[in-house]
């Protein structure tokens, strides 16, 4: 008798981009996540359950063993830390940049010590700790764009995916921090607990991403 194996997914990009990947193995939800209400989804196999939650919630749920794997961007990855999970597949679906962004002016090497919105605080942290650089991270969950139209900060830390958001507002993608794309990650219990279907799911979306 084969156990559940929970996949935590988020709705909408990652969520549509993954269902062809899981339908090449041989997953299919038994709902539609768009119209559904319910947090938990059936399959078309009854030992296969989706969870649909927040993209930023999906590593917290794999890293704590309530979901065995999980689909997460490398965004949300990276500000996650990643411990308590593997990172077996690039499934190389909802690319994007993660980039700083600001108006075009702006003096990375200036005396005085940057301010940066942004809901990545720590892989902005990281990145400028890098570079040597000294700055003021200022949380924001949305519209980073408006952060410095009105003074609140120097710059940003965003994903740009076509940059025509920023564009709109005068900005601009100024540094690259990393190139972004979807990853299949697993609880490094489920791996050992539930190998065989956990290494034959991994081989089968690895198939078909190709």
């Amino acid at each position: 008798m084969s156990q559940i194996l929970t996949i935590a997914l988020s709705k909408g990009r990652i969520f549509k981009e993954t269902l062809p990947l899981l339908k090449a193995a041989g997953i299919e939800p038994a709902d539609d996540p768009e119209k559904s209400r319910k947090l938990i989804l059936d399959t078309n196999q009854e030992n296969v359950k989706l969870l649909v939650i927040r993209a930023t919630d999906v590593p917290t749920y794999v890293q704590y063993g309530a979901a065995d794997l999980g689909v997460a961007g490398k965004d949300v990855l990276l500000e996650h830390g990643g411990e308590g999970l593997y990172e077996p597949l690039d499934l190389k679906i909802a690319r994007c940049k993660l980039m700083v962004a600001g108006p075009e002016n702006t003096n990375f090497n200036g005396e005085q010590r940057l301010r940066v919105a942004t809901k990545f605080v720590n892989t902005a942290r990281r990145y400028f700790a890098s570079q040597g650089k000294q700055v003021e991270v200022i949380k924001l969950y949305g519209s980073m764009e408006l952060a410095p139209l009105v003074g609140l900060a120097d710059c940003i830390v965003d994903v740009v995916d076509t940059g025509g958001t920023l564009k709109a507002n005068g900005l601009k993608p100024l540094l690259h921090i990393a190139d972004i794309s979807s990853r299949l990650i697993v609880n490094k219990a489920a791996m050992k607990m539930k190998h065989a279907q956990v290494k034959q799911l991994i081989d089968a979306i690895g198939k078909a991403v190709g």
